[in-house]
């Protein structure tokens, strides 16, 4: 037997022309942020999925920081989103004094039980936050219409759903307000990066003020007023123009990337499906949802069957990880929280496992993949 080639699990793919961009954005002498890739890349979004502004970040975390300035966030003020998620979307709503209160997940999801959220809601509840788990839709009507009976708003955690859709509208369209993440585990990345999606007219004047770090700069530039001050709170949330320059040259490429992605998204789930046979659980694709191939994901029966696969794909030098712990478990916020068990969100952090998944990831490496995790369940 040869010697085994190692697999990781996410490998950043460049598609080419990142150096070139980012040469000439060193030659045109404008290095920090709000130039001529970033004004691309927020057109591009704003064009292609109907956002009514598009800001670049320095990361998804900032634009959902964004988020809780835009929607005056108060202490007290509570935010249902669910357990299941990274710290990030909690973070951003704690830091300006809110209360979380955590959503169970589906059973047949990782998403939040939109049947759970309306028995959260009380005279303090502000925002709920449908996370896109592996950029699969929420049910987007659902949440809607319970923001809109509790005059609540609603941002979208798209961090992994760029170019994804429910019922044919792009996710970060449907919410008030919408985050997106081009980390380098992201199917387009910049290495780190996100996007503050603004899909209603109220905060988009106050929007561009926040990432200017509270100043009408961007109004000062465009001539509509004669000079700028400081106006607003705000922040340091735009990226440099190095980061937009890197991120153009992805989303040029974002069909070809996903066509790829999606093709081993399919390899997998074919190859994997007989699995269910063994009480595992693969992806579910609502159908009113699309696949935008972020992940592939696997729910076992427990935890230490999970982790006996993690051991046996490992000694075949294939890198497999699980993902988030329950947040209302966690050490920060265990004291905090209300004391619901939230058995689906436990389900998913003890038993989900997330198989190597990135652009160059050969037909022959997957089938070792795939290979390995079905000899491990026959055993």
């Amino acid at each position: 037997m040869g010697e085994l080639r190692h697999i990781g699990f996410n490998k950043p793919f460049i598609v080419g022309k990142e150096t070139e961009y980012l040469k000439d954005t060193v030659s045109l002498g404008k290095l920090s942020g709000n130039g001529k890739y970033t004004k691309k890349c927020q057109a591009f979004f704003e064009e292609k999925f109907g956002f009514k502004k598009a800001l670049l970040t320095s990361s998804c975390t900032d634009a959902l920081e964004m988020c809780a300035l835009l929607l005056d966030i108060q202490p007290g003020d509570e935010v249902i989103m669910p357990s299941y998620t990274f710290v990030s979307t909690a973070n951003a709503f704690v830091l300006r004094g809110a209360n979380i209160v955590f959503c169970d997940s589906r059973t047949d999801h990782p998403g939040m039980d939109e049947s759970k959220i309306e028995a959260l809601i009380t005279s303090n509840t502000k925002v709920i936050v449908p996370v896109h788990y592996a950029g699969v839709a929420c049910d987007m009507d659902v949440i809607m219409d319970i923001a809109n009976r509790h005059d609540i708003f609603v941002v979208e955690d798209a961090a992994q759903a760029v170019d994804s859709y429910y019922k044919g509208r792009p996710l970060g369209s449907i919410g008030h307000l919408a985050a997106f993440s081009f980390h380098e585990t992201k199917n387009i990345i910049s290495g780190e990066g996100g996007l503050l999606a603004v899909n209603d007219e109220r905060f988009v004047a106050r929007s561009e003020i926040i990432w200017e770090k509270g100043t009408n700069r961007s109004a000062f530039w465009r001539g509509e007023v004669d000079k700028y001050g400081w106006v607003d709170v705000g922040s340091s949330f735009l990226p440099s123009e190095l980061t937009a320059a890197f991120l153009w040259a992805q989303l040029e490429e974002l069909e070809t990337i996903q066509k790829k992605r999606k093709a081993i998204w399919n390899r997998y789930y074919s190859g994997l499906k007989s699995l269910s046979t063994h009480g595992i659980q693969l992806p579910h694709i609502p159908n009113y949802a699309t696949n935008n191939a972020h992940m592939l994901y696997l729910v076992c029966n427990s935890k230490s069957e999970r982790n006996s696969l993690i051991d046996c794909l490992k000694s075949m030098e294939i890198n497999s990880v699980f993902h988030y712990l329950s947040l209302h478990t966690s050490p920060y916020y265990f004291d905090k929280h209300d004391g619901r068990v939230l058995n689906q969100s436990d389900r998913y952090s003890d038993c989900l496992l997330r198989l190597p998944f990135y652009y160059e990831l050969s037909i022959q490496d997957q089938k070792l993949v795939i290979n390995t995790t079905l000899n491990f369940f026959k055993r």
